[in-house]
């Protein structure tokens, strides 16, 4: 009577140990994985032991900085101690400031990326026992284990200064026997900031 037993634990690994045992009786073609005509009540085992210890660490730092100080000043205009006053205007000001930053950052990664190159990257395992004798007993072993650890460790830092200054002068008609006009400008400030930070662990 022929008996076989399998047992698999599925894990991931990269050091792999296999062993093939054939007692009481002839093993033919006896590699790993196979085993091949043993006599009457002999004990074949196969046991495939593979193991992998991953440690994968990310260490990201992401710095947007940007300083922007603008001013804008218009003269005064005045119409004064005129018999007829006349016209008196200032020009406009203006300021425009702005900032985009962009970053991306991808550590991401499948687990068979992470063994790639290595036993565990493939299923090598199993084993093949056949035309053993009778009252044999036959055993297939295969343990896979895996550690894997990962640490991400991300630091985002974003630092925007931005001073703006825009200022009309006066414009004045005073003292005049018919007075005049007198005009200030436009003053406008604008500032536009965009940041954007994609992190894939």
């Amino acid at each position: 009577m022929n008996t076989t037993n399998i047992k698999r634990a599925v894990g991931m690994g990269l050091a792999s140990l296999s062993l093939v045992v054939g007692l009481s009786g002839s093993v033919v073609g006896a590699e790993a994985g196979a085993i091949d005509t043993t006599g009457p009540d002999s004990e074949n085992s196969i046991q495939h032991d593979t193991s992998a210890d991953v440690d994968i660490r990310n260490d990201n730092n992401l710095n947007a900085s940007n300083h922007n100080s603008q001013m804008a000043h218009t003269a005064s205009a005045e119409v004064e101690e005129n018999t007829t006053g006349g016209n008196a205007g200032t020009g406009s000001t203006s300021n425009t400031s702005s900032f985009t930053a962009t970053a991306t950052v991808d550590n991401s990664m499948s687990p068979s990326d992470m063994l790639a190159g290595s036993d565990m990257s493939s299923d090598n395992s199993g084993g093949s026992i056949q035309n053993t004798g009778p009252d044999s007993e036959n055993e297939i072993s295969v343990d896979n284990d895996v550690d894997i650890d990962i640490h991400n460790d991300n630091h985002l830092s974003v630092t925007n200064t931005n001073t703006q200054t825009a200022t009309t002068g006066d414009a004045e008609v005073e003292d005049n026997t018919t007075g005049g006009d007198a005009t200030t400008g436009d003053a406008t400030n604008d500032s536009t900031t965009s940041i954007t930070f994609h992190i894939t662990n």
